[in-house]
């Protein structure tokens, strides 16, 4: 009977491992391609797609930089993703700390309205966003970006970021108070600290959305000089010609600094998506 057991848990542990096995290689093996991809020259792809280059050809991302502009794409995007970032941080923790900690009348229902933007689709958004961009004079700027960034990532940011608040213990808060802390100093020296694990969460999903955003930025900007990296993919293509290696190097650029931030952040970024479910 044991000998049974045993077996039928390595058949288990071994279909478990193939299973994790098979969607680790669904989620690489197209960002594998793409690197190699990337090393190959025009003719190599369109003779033999998924064959290996036969020199890696290293110069595609120099040519990749020079060709669309992308290192003035790139400080685009870099501060349209850091400004956003820092706006939405602040608005996000803000209402949070009002959700989460303050008891008043229609707390709930407040909440409740400012979360139900994560299930309306972003796209949804686009007619009302141009409008009031070009009418208030904001069209082709970065500032235009900045804001609806800000403004499309406040609900999941505040979902997550409230959950994560009221998750600290109310003990802490009513010792501030015996202290003598008032609602200033609760909001910035008790509540906000705990709270990193959750605003990084919050700020890596809305950098991430910012940096890989693609149809706001088309709709709300004219030219390079208020254009972000996503855009810049689409000037490898012309009337007659795509110029594949460049623009797979291209994308292997872009999306970079999103891998990077994951890395460096993404035991805050588990850690805060987790710690609203326990209670203090």
């Amino acid at each position: 009977m044991k000998q049974r057991i045993t077996g039928v848990g390595l058949v288990f542990n071994s279909v478990k491992w193939l299973l994790l096995l098979s969607l680790l290689a669904v989620a690489l093996l197209p960002l594998f391609w793409l690197l190699v991809s990337s090393l190959r020259t025009n003719l190599e792809l369109q003779t033999n797609p998924f064959g290996w280059p036969e020199k890696l050809q290293w110069e595609n991302y120099a040519k990749a930089l020079s060709m669309a502009s992308l290192p003035r794409l790139l400080l685009n995007s870099v501060v349209v993703a850091s400004c956003a970032v820092i706006l939405n941080s602040a608005v996000t923790a803000m209402g949070a700390f009002i959700l989460a900690r303050e008891r008043f009348k229609g707390r709930d229902v407040l909440y409740t309205l400012l979360t139900a933007g994560v299930l309306v689709p972003v796209i949804s958004f686009m007619v009302p966003y141009f409008s009031f961009i070009t009418k208030t004079g904001l069209y082709n700027t970065l500032f235009a970006l900045i804001l609806v960034y800000t403004a499309v990532n406040i609900p999941v940011s505040t979902f997550l970021v409230t959950a994560f608040m009221k998750s600290i213990p109310r003990e802490l808060e009513e010792a501030s108070v015996i202290d003598g802390c008032g609602f200033l100093k609760r909001f910035t020296v008790i509540i906000l600290p705990l709270s990193r694990s959750g605003l990084v969460t919050a700020a890596t999903f809305c950098f991430i959305y910012s940096w890989n955003e693609f149809l706001m930025a088309m709709l709300l900007t004219s030219s390079i000089e208020s254009r972000t990296i996503q855009l810049g993919i689409k000037f490898f293509s012309s009337q007659f010609i795509t110029d594949y290696s460049s623009m797979y190097a291209a994308v292997i650029i872009t999306i970079i600094p999103s891998i990077i931030a994951y890395i460096f952040l993404h035991d805050k970024i588990i850690g805060g998506l987790t710690a609203g479910g326990v209670k203090g």
